[in-house]
């Protein structure tokens, strides 16, 4: 009974063997596979993905636009949920697409024709043509995003 036992041992050990090497070879990349579910935000088909319009087309601006109405819509249902007034939700979306208006700190602008002013002396000194100072406070303030 002791033979039998040491040669089944070594029977189960070599069959074990050989389906974890065919497991192993038939797997191959099964662990780059972990985590990635459909739920994953780290999912190979996003990778590489290229938007569909340009930034600034009339497609991409109406995908936006729609993206907001749907957002508008969802904080309407909320509202009224809460037994809120709803919100007009073309006059909101209209709002909220706005272009910015850009306000300029009137310091800042006042600091620019100081600097414009000091400019157009040295250049004077050199002999050269001053520079336009409303002109030249307009275009440093264009250039500073305001």
């Amino acid at each position: 009974m002791e033979d039998a036992f040491g040669v089944v041992i070594f029977v189960v050990v070599g069959l074990a063997i050989l389906v974890a090497l065919l497991v192993f070879a038939r797997g191959g990349d099964s662990h780059a596979h972990i985590g990635k579910g459909g739920l994953s935000l780290d999912r190979d088909d996003d990778h590489g993905r290229r938007p569909t319009h340009s930034a600034g087309s009339p497609a991409a601006l109406a995908e936006r636009d729609a993206e907001v109405r749907q957002m508008l819509a969802a904080r309407n249902a909320r509202r009224v949920a809460r037994g809120e007034e709803p919100l007009d939700v073309e006059a909101e979306l209209v709002r909220l697409t706005a272009p910015a208006e850009v306000r300029v700190d009137p310091a800042l602008v006042a600091e620019i024709r100081q600097m414009v002013v000091a400019r157009n002396a040295r250049r004077e000194r050199r002999g050269e043509e001053p520079l336009d100072v409303d002109a030249e406070v307009a275009r440093q303030v264009r250039e500073l995003g305001g």
